[in-house]
């Protein structure tokens, strides 16, 4: 299987971990005005279950490193495969709260308080269980990401003030949704081996883990995503005969934001052999500001913000970024 051999190269995976992550919410947005987001996530989940058999057959089945997927899934220990699946499980329950919560709140409540909690826990959970870097620049430089976080979520509602304010539903629904979000990757990290060069007996490559992550997603939406279009939080009740009427745009928008979002999952546990889970992770939950960065320069969110907003802005991007650095420097 493939796998990284040096440290600069995780980073980089990293990096367009935080992309992908960061990127995916344009695909729904493009949606959004002909497409409910109950009917465009059915698509999304295909789209990560697909492009994780795709990398399992490509990439996680050729190379002289580790064990092929096929050979992978037969010596796999029943607790890992469990592991990796409740992973998945976890983030589907975390991601559709919060995909609801952009819904009812917009991204500028979801992302920022969603995603900067999940941050804050998951470098947190993932460096207990891994300890692999320097406490004091790691834990610095997710403070420094954390005040970034809030003052993008100080921007954004000055946005949403001006208008409306923003639902304290939605506001509920992002929380719950990063305590969730900052839990999953645990339990993916502990089903495969730690070190990608030296596979061991019973625990999953990042490939095969990845691909039980997607069957718990896959399953766990029949439940979750069922029982939402049954009891929106917002609007009527949603169809299957809906989703079947969909156009292919509609359809191809979702599936493609699925694989974005895949990309990144993947890219990041590969990135941990080298980087350290509380790194890939922290690095990769970065995508709260590429999210606002495409908001505000492609979406033009804050084209009619109050006075002061873009000061606040700039002084987040410049934290953001020394928080990056320092998390690099950390390992």
């Amino acid at each position: 299987m493939f796998i990284l051999e040096n440290y600069s190269t995780a980073v980089l995976f990293c990096f367009i971990t935080m992309i992908c992550w960061g990127s995916w919410a344009n695909t729904q947005k493009l949606a959004a005005n002909t497409w409910r987001f109950e009917l465009f996530y059915w698509d999304y989940v295909i789209g990560i279950s697909l492009t994780a058999l795709v990398f399992a057959f490509t990439l996680g089945s050729h190379g002289v490193a580790g064990r092929g997927f096929v050979a992978d899934l037969l010596q796999a220990d029943n607790r890992n495969l469990l592991s990796a699946l409740l992973g998945g499980v976890i983030f589907n329950a975390a991601n559709i709260l919060l995909v609801a919560a952009i819904a009812i709140a917009g991204m500028s409540v979801a992302f920022p308080v969603g995603i900067g909690i999940a941050l804050v826990l998951g470098v947190l959970v993932n460096y207990i269980n891994a300890p692999q870097s320097n406490a004091v620049f790691l834990f610095g430089g997710v403070a420094l990401i954390a005040v970034a976080i809030m003052l993008n979520a100080r921007a954004y509602k000055k946005l949403s003030n001006a208008n409306t304010g923003p639902s304290s539903r939605g506001l509920a629904l992002s929380v719950a949704a990063g305590v969730l979000m900052g839990f999953f990757y645990r339990f993916v990290a502990k089903a495969m081996f730690s070190d990608f060069m030296l596979p061991e007996a019973g625990k999953l490559s990042p490939y095969s883990a990845m691909v039980f992550f997607a069957v718990g997603v896959l399953i766990s939406n029949f439940i979750f995503n069922t029982y939402i279009m049954k009891r929106p939080f917002v609007g009527d009740a949603v169809s299957f005969s809906q989703y079947f009427k969909g156009g292919f745009r509609n359809h191809l928008t979702g599936i493609l934001g699925g694989a974005l979002w895949c990309v990144g999952m993947l890219f990041s546990i590969i990135a941990s052999g080298k980087a350290g889970p509380a790194i890939s992770y922290g690095l990769g939950q970065g995508a709260t500001v590429v999210a606002a960065i495409w908001g505000i320069f492609i979406w033009k969110e804050f084209k009619h913000a109050p006075k002061g907003v873009g000061s606040i802005l700039n002084i987040m991007l410049l934290l953001y970024l020394a928080g990056i650095a320092l998390i690099i420097y950390a390992r």
